[in-house]
C-alpha cells in the first residue's frame, strides 16, 4: 500500500506554524485566501511577537524550519531592517511576523475577513 503523499502547500504550511511555535510567536493565524478573488497569495500565515528580538528570532526560525524541511528559502523578504513586521513571502504561501501593536493597526486578518481562518496557540 502506497504511502500517503502530503501535499507541499501543507507541508510548507506546518513547517512555518512549526517555526513560530519553536519561538513562542503569540496568536498564530493561518488565512485560506484561495477562494478569495484577487488575493494576492493562497494563505497568509500571521502571528506577532512581544518585542523586536522576537520578531526577529520568529522569522529566522521560520526561514530555518522551511529550510531544512523543503530545501527552499523565502523568494523575498521585507522589513528586517526595524523588526517591526517582517514578511516572508514563499509566492502562494506568504508569512507576516508582526509586532503587536504593527499587527493591530494593519488588521489583516480584518481586512481578509472573507478568508477562511485557523488558529494557533
Amino acid at each position: 500500500m502506497a504511502k500517503k503523499q502530503i501535499n507541499p502547500t501543507d507541508l510548507l504550511l506546518q513547517n512555518i506554524v512549526k517555526g513560530m511555535q519553536e519561538k513562542k510567536a503569540l496568536s498564530i493565524s493561518v488565512l485560506n485566501l484561495e477562494k478569495i478573488n484577487a488575493s494576492v497569495a493562497d494563505f497568509f500565515v500571521i502571528c506577532h511577537g512581544s518585542n523586536q528580538r522576537q520578531v526577529e528570532a520568529i522569522s529566522e526560525s521560520v526561514e530555518i524550519e522551511v529550510h531544512k524541511a523543503l530545501k527552499e528559502w523565502p523568494w523575498h523578504t521585507e522589513g528586517q531592517s526595524n523588526s517591526e513586521w517582517i514578511l516572508l513571502d514563499y509566492i502562494n504561501v506568504v508569512v507576516h511576523v508582526f509586532m503587536e501593536e504593527k499587527r493591530e493597526f494593519y488588521a489583516l486578518e480584518e481586512l481578509w475577513g472573507d478568508a477562511e481562518i485557523t488558529q494557533f496557540e
